[in-house]
């Protein structure tokens, strides 16, 4: 099966099935940003950094205020996945445009990858919603497919009050109620007294 046999998870979330042998994806929901019959890409919505705020990483990247007025947003940076950890993406709402560099997700969603958006962000410039990840989730041709039909995932359509409204703790049960499903159906505590 390739993506291109009616299987685009382009602007879905996945989330992982409680068997998830992956530590890194364990209860994550993974937004999928772009998937073809060559592969994906995600970004992991719902593991924050402990120690690692936006404002502190702006500046490390020597980004810094005009004015007064202006100042970092307080926000957590996420870990968006195992691959290219130093390397950073920022998935936003979409009345933001950044050209070129901004790629639509999903109704109301897109993603940015470059200095501009933060730069905009700390002059209030950004959009209204913002997510910061460093790191992606990638899959090769046919490995996302192959997990899928191995019941490693579930897939349910990303929408903003999800991804930007939901808090990280909550966004795994809160995707699993998206698609109907409950989760202490799933969960190992299912039937304990």
């Amino acid at each position: 099966m390739s993506a291109s046999d009616d299987l685009d998870l382009t602007g879905k979330l996945l989330i992982a099935m409680p068997g998830m042998a992956d530590m890194r994806f364990a209860r994550s929901v993974v937004c999928i940003c772009s998937h073809s019959d060559q592969g994906a890409m995600g970004l992991i919505l719902n593991k924050p950094l402990p120690d690692l705020r936006l404002g502190a990483l702006m500046a490390h990247l020597e980004l810094v205020a005009e004015d007064a007025t202006d100042s970092a947003p307080d926000a957590p940076v996420h870990f968006g996945g195992p691959v290219e950890h130093g390397r950073g993406f920022v998935l936003h709402s979409a009345e933001y445009d950044g050209g070129s560099a901004t790629l639509p997700v999903a109704d109301g969603i897109a993603m940015s990858a470059t200095l501009d958006i933060l730069e905009d962000m700390l002059h209030e410039r950004g959009p209204t919603k913002a997510r910061m990840m460093l790191g992606y989730a990638g899959w090769g041709e046919g490995q996302l497919e192959d997990e899928i039909l191995a019941n490693g995932w579930l897939s349910v359509d990303a929408s903003p009050a999800l991804v930007f409204d939901t808090a990280p703790p909550d966004q795994w049960e809160a995707a699993l109620r998206a698609l109907g499903v409950d989760p202490v159906m799933l969960s190992g505590a299912a039937g304990r007294a």
